[in-house]
Formats: C-alpha cells, sequence, structure tokens
C-alpha cells in the first residue's frame, strides 16, 4: 500500500509531504521524493483524492430561511405599533377621565361661587332685617298692638254672635238644643237656609252666598231635598249643580252629583244650544216651580237658595 492511496493524491498535500520529507532526509532521498512527486501527478484521479480537491459546493437557503430573515423585524414592528394602539387608547381614556373631572370640578365651583353668592345675599338681608328691627322697634310694638286688638275684636264678634243666636232663639221661641241661624235664614238639622227675594244670574248667586259665609245649596240626603222643595214651591230658584267645569254635573264644592232621574223635569237635562244666550249650552241647574230639577242657561237670572252651618249659643 502506497501513501497515495491512503491519502490521496491532491497537489496540496503532495507539496506538504515532500517538504516533511526534504525536512527529514536531506540530500540523499530528494531525487527520490521528486520522482514521487512527479508519479503522482502523473496517475489518475480517483474517487478518494476527488474528496480532498473539492470545493465545498455553497448550499443556498431554501424559501423558509430566507423569510425569517424579514419575520422578526416584522413582528418586532407589529409588536411596537400594538404598543402605540394601546398607548394610544389608553391616553385617549385618560384624556376623557380628567376632562370629566375637570367639567365636575367647574361645575362644583360654580357652585360654590352661587353659594358663596347666596351666602353673602342672606347675610346682607340679615343684617338689612337687623338694622330694620333695630329701628323699627316702635312700629312694631303697634304691630303687635294691633294684632291683640284684633284678637280681642275677633272675641267680641264671636260673643256678638253668641248674643245675636240667644236674642234669634227668643224670638222664635226655640229650644237652647237647636242651632242658631241668622234672621231670615230657616234652620233645619244642622244648617241654616236662605231663599232669596232676588234675582241673579248663577255665578252671581254664587259670589253672593260665599260672600255671606255659605254656599249655593247642595242636598245630600232626601230630607234636605223635601225641606227645601216644600220651601221652593211655585219658584225657580237656582242651586249649586253645575256641569261648566269639567262637562260632569257636580256641586259647588267639585263634589260628583250621583245622577237621579226622578228628580229631573223628564227630558233634562239637555243641554240645549238654541237659547240664543251666546256660547255654550245649558250648564247650570236650578229648581222648576214644581220642585224637580232643570238645567239652563248660567246666565238667566233667578233667586237663589244658600245654606250655611247653624251656630250653637
Amino acid at each position: 500500500m502506497t501513501l497515495s492511496s491512503v491519502f490521496g493524491k491532491s497537489d496540496r498535500f503532495s507539496v506538504f509531504i515532500v517538504t516533511n520529507v526534504n525536512r527529514e532526509r536531506p540530500g540523499e532521498e530528494l531525487q527520490k521524493n521528486t520522482d514521487m512527486t512527479t508519479e503522482y501527478h502523473d496517475e489518475p484521479e480517483d474517487e478518494t483524492s476527488s474528496f480532498w480537491n473539492k470545493e465545498p459546493t455553497p448550499v443556498s437557503l431554501p424559501g423558509l430561511f430566507r423569510f425569517r430573515r424579514w419575520l422578526f423585524p416584522a413582528l418586532t414592528a407589529t409588536v411596537i405599533l400594538i404598543l402605540i394602539i394601546a398607548v394610544g387608547a389608553s391616553n385617549t381614556k385618560t384624556l376623557n377621565r380628567l376632562w370629566s373631572v375637570e367639567k365636575s370640578v367647574s361645575n362644583l365651583t360654580e357652585s360654590l361661587s352661587a353659594a358663596q353668592q347666596l351666602t353673602k345675599d342672606t347675610a346682607k338681608d340679615v343684617y338689612r332685617l337687623k338694622f330694620a328691627v333695630e329701628n323699627n322697634k316702635d312700629q312694631l310694638t303697634s304691630v303687635s298692638e294691633a294684632l291683640k286688638q284684633i284678637s280681642a275684636l275677633d272675641t267680641i264678634s264671636r260673643t256678638v254672635a253668641t248674643l245675636k243666636c240667644s236674642l234669634e232663639r227668643l224670638i222664635r221661641n226655640a229650644s237652647t238644643i237647636e242651632g242658631c241661624c241668622p234672621l231670615g235664614w230657616d234652620l233645619f238639622g244642622t244648617s241654616c237656609y236662605m231663599f232669596s227675594k232676588t234675582a241673579l244670574n248663577w255665578n252671581d248667586a254664587r259670589d253672593w252666598c260665599n260672600g255671606h259665609e255659605s254656599h249655593l245649596v247642595i242636598l245630600n240626603t232626601d230630607e234636605e231635598w223635601d225641606f227645601v222643595t216644600r220651601h221652593s214651591l211655585g219658584t225657580f230658584y237656582w242651586i249649586g249643580l253645575t256641569d261648566e267645569r269639567t262637562g260632569k254635573w257636580e256641586w259647588v264644592n267639585q263634589t260628583p252629583y250621583i245622577m237621579n232621574r226622578r228628580r229631573w223635569k223628564p227630558g233634562q237635562p239637555d243641554s240645549w244650544t238654541e237659547h240664543g244666550l251666546g256660547p255654550g249650552d245649558e250648564d247650570c241647574a236650578h229648581l222648576h216651580d214644581d220642585g224637580r230639577l232643570n238645567d239652563l242657561h248660567c246666565t238667566i237670572t233667578l233667586r237663589y237658595i244658600c245654606q250655611r252651618h247653624s251656630q250653637r249659643s
């Protein structure tokens, strides 16, 4: 077995061998090594020698490796973009919260300013009132005296009413158990009734009764109906019944009226509009001469019946 068969015959390796041989054995074997070198160049290359002589074949990166070169920068840019968006959204929320807080502080400041102004105005009013009290003590004393006089007058008025009631009871020879009504009023139960001798329209009659501590008559019981109709036969009288306010019949104290047809004239109430007395239909009720009810236009003048509570002596 020769050296060429073991190590191959590449030029670079043969030069290495010759050099080493020449170093170890100068002179006598130089020619022999030269011949071996020559012989080595003349021999054909086998597969073993080609292995040492071949230059390394450059290996091309596949598409995946080329893509990896761009993958990391792309991911880095994506992460940075996401961070920027997140920071921007966070900043937007923070700005909105700051704006809300600023608005609340502004409103609170305005409220405090208004409260301070109100406090100042109140203090001024208190000072003025105090000044007015100090400078008008005499007038306040006069007012106090006037109130005492009014109270005394009210007491005197009640005493006069009691004396008047007693006098009227003596005039009528009434029992002390019965109540007391003004002169010209009729007592029934706990109420006094006044059957007028003059005629007014419904609204004026209502106002007259209210001005005399009474109201247009309200009839709730059969006994009251019987008493009033006995004293009203043969004459028309306004009573405290109307549908002018709501379109439904009610008493002057705005309590509902329960419809009872037997107390009305046949076919009544009919809300007649051909009366020629102006706008509106017949919104006010009166007692007919037979004691039954009828509706009329409120501007017609009739006599009227007032009702009030009786007094006790």
